[in-house]
């Protein structure tokens, strides 16, 4: 009951506030008439000491008077058929503000509302937050907040941060749980990722260094040695940057999940791609040939056919987007061109053909967050 008078008090306020312009600018047009009218009576006595100063002649005094009273009677009376349409809007006007939309926004929230749905205070959503990873959220940094030396707080709360884009905090977060739980590599694989995801996607000096201390953990672990390797393709060591990926391919199951993001640097750095036989056909492959003729080819001339090569998976895509492997190819092609616009473009695309709900959906969100897309409004 207190709900539907609250409602039934704003409504009420909002009327109010609608209607206060209409009322006050009729009252204002009448005090600028009385104000006109004001002033043709004291030009009419005005004239009448004119007259008996002889200073203007009584031809000319009754022409003045005559069309000072003109203009007088004009004020007074208003001109003619302007004052009833004036009235009827203004009335209509009222007639919608006080029955019309009072109406027409109980409807809508009957509609599209759920009037049914219990009141959820804060603490009650931060007790059972369920899915909503906003409360997840709220919760950890709540908890944080009075205890900032839980360092498990932290580490659960990073990976949640660097998926949600909110890499500044990721860094912070993934700081925390290494000084207070010590160095694994899960911990310096993320740190690295969020500080790449701030230099958009470039390997720094602080990066490879956090990535060195997580190989000393685990020598064969494939992410960090991936983004080795990547930051010897970004610093243009083509060679080294091939063998080291290369011997990442070597190294990774048949299966891997990153084998096909890896082989593409090694076709980008003039290589040929390991497992080429393992999974299936995916369109924009690049061919033995394509590798061998890579080889020959200066480094514009390599990216040039490597864009093409690219350019002509999307428009096979575009005509037959039931390709799920394509899509994944695609949207890691662009990424690696570093192209973030088109790799969006190809994310959405992709994720119109396998909803976000779906295994294949997921798991190109997935590889999005990997890349460091925007993936804000995909998931729904």
């Amino acid at each position: 009951m207190l709900f539907w008078i609250l409602v039934a008090a704003l409504t009420a306020v909002v009327a109010a506030i609608l209607l206060y312009p209409l009322l006050r600018g009729a009252k204002a047009a009448e005090n600028s008439r009385a104000g006109e009218a004001a002033v043709y009576r004291d030009q009419l006595r005005e004239l009448d000491r004119d007259l008996d100063g002889g200073l203007i002649t009584p031809e000319e005094a009754d022409y003045a008077r005559a069309e000072i009273g003109r203009r007088l009677i004009a004020v007074s009376a208003g001109e003619p058929g302007q004052t009833p349409k004036a009235a009827r809007h203004h009335r209509f006007t009222e007639a919608f503000v006080l029955l019309l939309l009072p109406v027409l926004g109980l409807c809508l929230y009957l509609t599209t509302g759920r009037p049914d749905l219990p009141s959820q205070p804060l603490q009650a959503r931060l007790d059972n937050p369920g899915n909503d990873v906003a409360v997840l959220i709220a919760k950890a940094e709540r908890h944080l907040a009075e205890k900032p030396d839980d360092g498990r707080g932290w580490d659960v709360l990073a990976p949640i941060y660097l998926r949600t884009m909110r890499v500044n905090d990721a860094q912070v977060a993934y700081r925390n749980a290494v000084r207070l739980l010590g160095p694994s590599p899960v911990r310096l694989d993320g740190l690295a990722e969020a500080l790449m995801a701030v230099s958009e996607g470039v390997v720094t000096e602080e990066v490879r260094q956090v990535l060195e201390q997580s190989l000393t953990l685990e020598p064969d672990n494939p992410r960090a040695r991936f983004y080795i390797a990547l930051s010897m393709e970004q610093a243009g060591r083509s060679v080294e940057a091939r063998q080291a990926f290369e011997a990442l391919a070597k190294q990774s199951p048949a299966d891997a999940p990153w084998l096909p993001l890896v082989n593409d640097h090694i076709a980008m750095n003039g290589g040929a791609p390991a497992n080429p036989g393992a999974g299936p056909a995916v369109p924009g492959n690049p061919t033995q040939q394509d590798v061998a003729a890579a080889e020959n080819m200066s480094t514009g001339d390599r990216q040039q056919m490597i864009r093409g090569m690219v350019e002509s998976l999307d428009a096979k895509l575009s005509a037959d987007p039931n390709n799920f492997e394509g899509w994944m190819r695609l949207v890691r092609s662009y990424a690696v061109l570093n192209d973030k616009d088109r790799a969006a473009g190809a994310l959405k695309r992709g994720l119109a053909a396998f909803p976000a709900g779906s295994e294949q959906g997921k798991q190109l969100l997935a590889l999005a967050s990997e890349l460091g897309l925007p993936t804000e409004g995909l998931s729904q």
